[in-house]
This record gives C-alpha cells, sequence and structure tokens, in this order.
C-alpha cells in the first residue's frame, strides 16, 4: 500500500504503526517518507505508485482531505474516495471499485480512523454485474477524456 501525507501527524504515526502490525507493507510518500512535500506532492506521488501497479491500493491523509482527493483523481486510472466514515469506505471499495482512500485528519480520530482503514481493507470492489457495469462506464470516461486508447478486448 503506498501511504502519504503532507505532514506527520499523530494519525499519521499511528495508522502507518498499524497497517504494519497487520503486515500490510508500506511505501512510504511524502513526508511520511522524510521528503519536505505539499499535498500535491504527497498525493501525487501515492496515485501515481498506485497508477504504475507498485502498489495495489493507496491511503493519503490531508487536513480535510479534498485537495488530495482531487489531485489524486487527476492520476490515470485512480478512483480516490474521500471516506470520512465506515459506511463511505464500505461503499468507495464495493460500489465504486475505489483504489486509494483518503482520511481527513482535522476530521477523523485515530480510533475512528482504525475502523474506517479496516472496513476498507476488508471490502472487496463488488462482482455483481450491475456494479461491474458502473466500474466499466466510469473506466470509459476516464480513458475518454484522456484521450486514451481503450485497452486490448474493450
Amino acid at each position: 500500500m503506498a501511504i502519504g501525507s503532507d505532514s506527520v501527524s499523530s494519525l499519521t504515526s499511528e495508522i502507518t504503526a498499524y497497517l504494519e502490525q497487520k503486515g500490510i507493507e508500506l511505501t512510504c510518500c511524502g513526508s511520511l517518507a522524510g521528503e519536505e512535500a505539499d499535498y500535491v506532492d504527497a498525493a501525487h506521488d501515492v496515485a501515481e505508485a498506485v497508477s504504475a501497479g507498485e502498489c495495489d491500493q493507496g491511503l493519503i491523509f490531508c487536513n480535510t482531505g479534498t485537495g488530495v482527493t482531487i489531485v489524486a483523481n487527476k492520476v490515470p486510472g485512480i478512483r480516490a474516495a474521500l471516506c470520512p466514515d465506515s459506511f463511505s469506505a464500505r461503499i468507495a471499495r464495493l460500489a465504486n471499485n475505489a483504489n486509494v482512500i483518503v482520511l481527513g485528519m482535522r476530521l477523523t480520530g485515530e480510533m475512528h480512523a482504525k475502523e474506517i482503514v479496516d472496513t476498507w481493507l476488508e471490502t472487496a470492489p463488488s462482482t455483481e454485474e450491475r456494479r461491474v457495469n458502473f466500474h466499466r462506464k466510469t473506466d470509459e470516461l476516464d480513458r475518454r477524456y484522456r484521450k486514451d486508447p481503450p485497452p486490448a478486448g474493450d
């Protein structure tokens, strides 16, 4: 999992340690990698790692989460979702096939963040036909506006 932030906080430290305790291999980006980074840099680095296939999923921290969500979603193939609660995390994975979760540091306490992350990790994208169709349509819009050719077999 790629994980990044523009600052180190008790929340970022706690969640990083929590994920490592779960045995999740982390690729740290931005301030979590000891680099000076603003939110644009941190979000881009996480999104790029996921888009390039270096990591299966990403987690980005931001004060509110809005800025990094916007930035991450500019990277081809990224489906970043700001998840203020467990229900949002579940639906982001299940219904939206999100591959990057965003947590607002000013809005989310440590205990709550752990619940959100656990829900995210325990939920897989839906294989239900109607939702898979939503995923396909979303991917097509992504390709159309990026002017990318469709992948073979589409």
